[in-house]
């Protein structure tokens, strides 16, 4: 795979994980306090930070073939997982997932909540709400850039398509200080998931000991053939959804769940 294509795809992968994290930082810091709220996802960077320092540089010493084979494996799942749940609210069984809501969602808990503090911390609330999102849709962050960036020995580029991600919505949600609502983010899930999938089958066969036709260019089949297979799944589940069943919103019970 070239830089441009590995780049993208982190892009677009990581840009679905950010606009969750920046959701719940919103409403954090919207409706409780900016100062404990960026202390909380600075803790969290603080904590991947050392994860990226300590995985990226270990995973280079796995020998290519075995590194393949565990990274596809755990992609593939990754991505199914993420795929399931496309295919479900595309065809109508699952609600589509809705940033304003989910935003909603956060502020009333925040509104709900005490004001406590604890540790040198004002607003302890904030900060865990903060921590917790970030992190947590941090580590997607980094298992995409590192098994991305380690399967191809090129874990610079990744890391440029997934600081570039994070950096873009970072911007976009402080200049409209709004949940990124707009954002086609259940196309890009699908998609995404599309990828991962594709990504996981191919390296863990090339772990395997497959030989691919065309080496990476076998990728150019593998990539159009799911996003058939997960198209033809969507149509069906579609022709088997109860009459009068209607596309809905993500519950607020849902949360930032892929």
């Amino acid at each position: 795979m070239s830089a441009l294509p590995l780049v993208l795809t982190v892009f677009v992968a990581c840009a679905v994980e950010a606009v969750e994290a920046l959701t719940i930082v919103l409403a954090a810091g919207l409706t409780r306090e900016w100062r404990s709220t960026f202390q909380g996802m600075g803790a969290a960077l603080a904590v991947l930070a050392v994860l990226v320092a300590v995985l990226g540089p270990t995973l280079t010493l796995v020998p290519l073939g075995a590194l393949r084979l565990v990274v596809g494996g755990l992609l593939a799942i990754f991505g199914l997982q993420w795929l399931r749940k496309a295919v479900l609210r595309a065809s109508g069984h699952k609600g589509l997932h809705d940033e304003a809501g989910i935003f909603a969602r956060e502020v009333s808990a925040a509104k709900a909540a005490g004001t406590a503090g604890r540790r040198g911390i004002s607003d302890w609330y904030a900060f865990t709400l903060s921590f917790k999102g970030v992190l947590l849709e941090g580590l997607e962050v980094v298992f995409i850039a590192i098994t991305f960036g380690d399967s191809q020995r090129d874990l610079p580029m990744a890391a440029v398509g997934a600081v570039a991600a994070v950096i873009v919505v970072a911007v976009t949600g402080i200049a409209v200080r709004a949940p990124l609502a707009r954002v086609p983010e259940n196309t890009m899930k699908f998609a995404v998931g599309v990828m991962l999938t594709s990504f996981g089958i191919f390296w863990g066969a090339e772990g395997a000991g497959v030989s691919w036709p065309g080496n990476d260019a076998a990728l150019l089949v593998v990539v159009p053939v799911m996003a058939l297979v997960a198209l033809a799944y969507t149509a069906l589940l579609r022709r088997a959804r109860p009459q009068g069943a209607s596309d809905r919103q993500v519950p607020a019970a849902e949360g930032s769940a892929a």
